[in-house]
């Protein structure tokens, strides 16, 4: 198996650096993830910029955060499942419908079932959803509008989601309770 080194602050390569440090300042710390991804500042540098769009937009965090989960769970990208988990705990997702997109069910809230089925129909679908699957994310209350925004969410975390696939990066021992296997 490839073996992917995991960047800190002080061994990323130098093209790499201020993007890392701008999403330490963000998370408190360097999540092995984005230390996997920082081995290449032009990742690193797209998704900073993909990052900031998704984050602090059109959708509240908790919405962002069901997004980001069901995407991985989709994608079978563990590490991002876990830590998407404990970040949609902490934004104010229910553990119930945490646990119900982790096992690829609809979650109870109305809303955040849409978003959930949504994000799950763009992925599997390749992105050709039909005028049922619009209308059932719209009924639910959101503007049609969002779906645009639904799609920058999902490019953000397909980033993540693929470079965990492929880097195995370990899971830190915070996110550890949410662990989950494809």
């Amino acid at each position: 198996m490839a073996n992917f080194p995991i960047y800190t602050l002080d061994s990323a390569p130098a093209d790499s650096k201020p993007a890392l440090q701008g999403l330490a300042q963000t998370f408190g710390m360097v999540p092995n993830i984005l230390g996997a991804i920082a081995g290449s500042s032009k990742l690193i540098n797209g998704l900073v910029g993909l990052f900031g769009q998704a984050h602090g937009g059109n959708l509240a965090e908790a919405h962002v955060q069901t997004l980001l989960l069901t995407n991985a769970v989709t994608n079978g990208a563990e590490w991002p499942v876990a830590f998407h988990s404990f970040l949609g705990v902490k934004e104010g997702l229910s553990e119930a419908d945490v646990q119900a997109i982790r096992e690829r069910r609809l979650p109870a809230d109305p809303k955040v079932a849409a978003l959930s089925r949504l994000a799950r129909t763009l992925i599997e679908k390749r992105g050709k959803v039909d005028d049922h699957d619009i209308a059932a994310f719209t009924a639910a209350g959101f503007d049609q509008a969002l779906v645009l925004d639904v799609i920058l969410v999902i490019a953000a975390s397909t980033i993540t989601n693929y470079t965990a696939s492929v880097t195995h990066p370990p899971l830190e021992e915070m996110f550890q309770p949410y662990a989950w296997a494809a």
